[in-house]
């Protein structure tokens, strides 16, 4: 009998789990831009925990285990910025990522007072791209990363989602 995948708000105990998921996560999309000092791969556990404490966090879990994560704050603009979306490697394209974002979108609107949401991913990360597209993203920008990666800034209005899933 298989296990179902659930999505929840994360808690402190849930923690130690996103870092050790996020630095795992995060290993493609270093070898993509051949830098290993991205911010996800540099992150501390206490800043993790503190993020866990202070903003939006939703965790996607499969029994005990913590197999995706998902972050958001509301910014001074009353955009939400929503980052550091991941999904446990090997269950990667079941739409567990789709479902984490949908939860942020939707606690960081109803609940933060969010009007639309802002994110950030690498120009070469067709994957994440894909995904954001159909969950309703439209690219708005370019930035640099602190890291030097080249970011493509994607934004949408709370309330639209995409027709197809």
């Amino acid at each position: 009998m298989g296990m179902s995948v659930t999505i929840s708000v994360a808690t402190e105990q849930d923690t130690e789990q996103i870092f050790k998921l996020q630095y795992l996560c995060f290993q493609s999309e270093a070898a993509l831009y051949g830098n290993y000092r991205i911010d996800p791969l540099v992150q501390t556990l206490d800043s993790v925990r503190q993020e866990v404490a202070a903003d939006c966090v939703f965790v996607a879990r499969l029994g005990d285990e913590v197999v995706g994560s998902v972050r958001g704050k509301v910014t001074e603009d009353g955009a939400a910025a929503i980052g550091k979306l991941c999904v446990h490697p090997r269950l990667q394209g079941h739409g567990i990522g789709a479902r984490l974002l949908r939860a942020a979108e939707t606690a960081l609107s109803e609940q933060r007072g969010a009007t639309r949401f802002r994110l950030h991913t690498g120009h070469r990360s067709e994957g994440s791209l894909r995904l954001y597209r159909r969950s309703g993203y439209q690219a708005v920008g370019r930035s640099q990363g602190a890291d030097g990666v080249e970011m493509i800034v994607l934004e949408k209005q709370a309330g639209t989602y995409a027709q197809t899933a």
